[in-house]
Formats: structure tokens, sequence, C-alpha cells
């Protein structure tokens, strides 16, 4: 009897044993859990603020035909060896932005340790003489880059002395809406105010077009007339079109 009270005690005595270290190794694991986040936190940040693996080692330019990769990173200054993390990517977009031939630009990180400016270059649609210098400027009328001579087939615009900026940009507007086949058949546009816009063609003859409204229906009418006689067309109006 004694000896079953004796193993009935040692087994009770396990039993406690075992549930007593199975509350110690829970209370242990939370521990252990806890102290490996800290570790990897603490990692983490050393290694984003504070390791050389995540600094900036290069600035990749892509989009770029007119503006040279150097110019682009100049004004960008993004200071390479300074932490990926910590480059202020808007303000690197801002300055970009402020280039005359970009549209637009998105400044993005390439982790580890490249900051990537994607630009998008302003298309010229059409040249205007300024200030005696040959200038391109494109659909929305903004004048962005100089050229030697007029490149062949693009058209002219030419302002009058009271022609101002909405002007130009009106008559940008009416070159970009052209389709190419009837652009390359356009000398030159004549600009008077955003309602006084002329196109004059190769062949001499002239389109008198006025705003740049319904530019796409007036280049499909003007196309249509362009094979009726006359030496100045009417498309103001789309609708009702007139040849003289």
């Amino acid at each position: 009897m004694a000896e079953k009270e004796e193993r009935t005690a040692r087994r009770t005595r396990r039993r406690f044993l075992r549930r007593q270290w199975a509350r110690r190794w829970l209370s242990l694991r939370y521990v252990l859990v806890a102290l490996a986040l800290v570790a990897l936190v603490g990692t983490s940040i050393w290694l984003v603020f504070f390791s050389t693996t995540l600094q900036v080692k290069k600035v990749e330019v892509v989009g770029n035909k007119l503006l040279s990769d150097s110019a682009v990173r100049e004004i960008a200054a993004v200071p390479v060896g300074e932490q990926l993390a910590l480059v202020d990517l808007d303000r690197a977009n801002s300055r970009v932005s402020s280039l005359a031939e970009v549209k637009s630009v998105d400044v993005t990180r390439a982790w580890p340790d490249v900051v990537r400016i994607e630009v998008e270059e302003r298309v010229a649609v059409a040249v205007v003489e300024l200030a005696g210098r040959i200038r391109g400027l494109d659909a929305d009328g903004v004048v962005f880059r100089d050229y030697k001579a007029v490149p062949k087939g693009m058209p002219r615009i030419r302002p009058t002395s009271s022609a101002g900026t909405d002007a130009l940009r009106e008559a940008a507007t009416v070159v970009a809406a052209l389709p190419a086949d009837l652009a390359k058949r356009v000398d030159h546009v004549e600009v008077e105010t955003i309602d006084l816009i002329t196109l004059v063609l190769r062949d001499g003859r002239q389109a008198v077009w006025c705003s740049a409204d319904e530019s796409e229906q007036k280049a499909e009418v003007l196309a249509v007339l362009l094979n009726e006689e006359g030496s100045v067309f009417d498309v103001s109006v789309p609708g009702s079109p007139t040849a003289r």
C-alpha cells in the first residue's frame, strides 16, 4: 500500500514538474519572440538609416533624348552616398520638372542603392521665330528648345506683334490636331489672336481656321476641300465650310 502511494506521489510530482516547465517555457517563448522582434527592428533600422548597403550609389536617368544624363542628374541634385530612404524624392522631382524640355518626370527609389529618374520630354509640333531664334514648341504651346534651321516638314507659327502667349498656345493646339499628312502640307500658321488663326499651305492656298475649337473636324473638312477649286478655304465653322 505504501509503495503504491509512493508511486502515485512520484507521478503527481512529475506531472506537476511538467506543467511547471510548460508554463515557464511558454513565458520564455514570449520573451524570446519579443527579443527576436526587437533585434529584427533594430537591424532593419540600422540597415535603412545607417548601413552603407542602402546608400545611394547610382542615379539612373531614362526616357531622355534632348537632355543629357549629366544635365538631369545635376539639376536633380540627388546626393550620392546619402541613405536611399532619406532622399527627398519630391524635391528632386520638382527640380527636374523646372526644365523646359521636361513634360513630366517620376523620381523613384530602386532598392537597394539606386534613384531612378524617368523623364518624359516635350515633343515639338511646330517652330516659331522669337528674337531671331528658331524655337520649337509642343502641343501645349510651351517653347522649350532651339533649332539651327526649321526641321523639314515642320510647320512654322508666325505670330503678329499683338499675339500673346494664349494665341501662341492656341496655334500649337491647332497644329497638334492636324493629321500627319496635312501637317506636312502646312508652310506656316499665321496668328493674330486666339480667334484669328490661318493656315498657309506650301502651295500658297490658305485655310481660315479661327480658334482651335473642333480642330479635328476642321482638318477632315479641309482634306476634302483641298480637292476642290479655290485658294482660300474657310473651315472656321466645319459644318458650313466655304471656298473661294
